[in-house]
């Protein structure tokens, strides 16, 4: 861990995660066992206040950040073997959950993107308005970082990367100023990107809005750790593993997460896929899941005052089916 820096998060939607995972029924109080899987377990905090609403329940908490893991580990100890860490991807859930024999998985969560720590933190790389190095690395073991992807992408594919996953509208020029910059020297720093990434955007559409690179280094950053694939594989992963009656959280913080979500759901919750113009069900393909959040949802007043960085949280929840639903 950056040394004088802890990685401290402090957890959105608290309230809203405890009551949707815990006690979802609101009449009935918490079950008394059962597991519950915390995708991105950085610093602890909803892994806590699950693990201390459910007195009787387990947890599994993911990172593929070691000082993730680390600061997790302190957070949780006082719940001695109740709380499991494991440092995988949750891409990885379903080996993660073979590998410490989860059983009775009550409720997954996920808390997407990247975390305060990380964009707080210089040395990793993240932030565009202090100096570092062009990391952006969720573990500091993978091979691929953020300065490969600018020094090394050809044009076009640096511009499909931010027009993709920033939905940035001059991915073009951006993609064509950082090439011809790197044919002088190669980039090595995030302020150093950051200015030519400015620089690309004309004046005008610089004048309002947040920073000029915000939507750039979002790509790049989601281009270097796979977020949306790890994303797509795990969530079928996650509603595969729970119970009958189990739910599945997500919070996520920009449009392109969102949508994953809110198809897979909405895909599961289909009990047929047949084409429209069917007149009869061929299929024969049962929903897997009830949308519980028709709607996403979002902080309120109170918490938005108190931390402002939650302010474009969503979360979206949905329950497992089956025979005990029936029942």
């Amino acid at each position: 861990m950056t040394e004088g820096t802890p990685f401290r998060h402090v957890p959105v939607l608290l309230a809203e995660v405890v009551r949707y995972l815990v006690d979802p029924r609101g009449d009935v109080g918490p079950a008394p066992e059962g597991t519950f899987i915390d995708c991105t377990v950085g610093g602890g905090g909803h892994a806590e206040a699950l693990l201390a609403a459910a007195p009787g329940a387990t947890l599994v908490g993911l990172d593929r950040d070691p000082e993730a893991l680390a600061a997790a580990g302190d957070r949780l100890a006082r719940f001695g073997d109740r709380a499991v860490l494991v440092h995988r991807r949750f891409g990885e859930l379903a080996a993660a959950i073979e590998e410490v024999g989860a059983r009775e998985v009550r409720g997954v969560l996920y808390d997407l993107g990247v975390s305060s720590p990380h964009l707080d933190q210089p040395g990793r790389g993240f932030g565009y308005r202090s100096g570092g190095p062009l990391d952006m690395r969720m573990d500091p073991a993978q091979v691929l970082t953020a300065a490969d992807v600018v020094n090394g992408y050809a044009e076009a594919e640096l511009a499909s990367v931010l027009s993709r996953w920033g939905e940035e509208r001059f991915a073009r020029r951006i993609a064509r100023a950082i090439v011809r910059r790197r044919a002088e020297r190669p980039f090595d720093s995030t302020t150093d990107l950051a200015e030519v990434v400015r620089d690309a955007i004309p004046a005008a559409a610089r004048r309002t809005g947040p920073h000029p690179a915000r939507r750039s280094f979002q790509a790049l950053r989601i281009e270097v750790n796979d977020e949306l694939g790890e994303l797509e594989a795990t969530l079928p992963q996650a509603i595969e593993a729970l119970r009958p009656g189990g739910r599945v959280a997500v919070i996520s913080y920009h449009s392109l997460e969102d949508r994953v979500v809110k198809r897979t759901f909405a895909e599961a919750a289909a009990a047929c896929r047949c084409p429209r113009d069917l007149p009869v069900c061929v299929c024969g393909a049962e929903a897997s899941l009830r949308v519980v959040t028709r709607k996403p949802v979002r902080p309120g007043p109170e918490e938005l005052a108190a931390n402002p960085r939650s302010a474009s949280a969503m979360l979206r929840v949905a329950e497992r089916l089956g025979t005990a639903e029936a029942a």
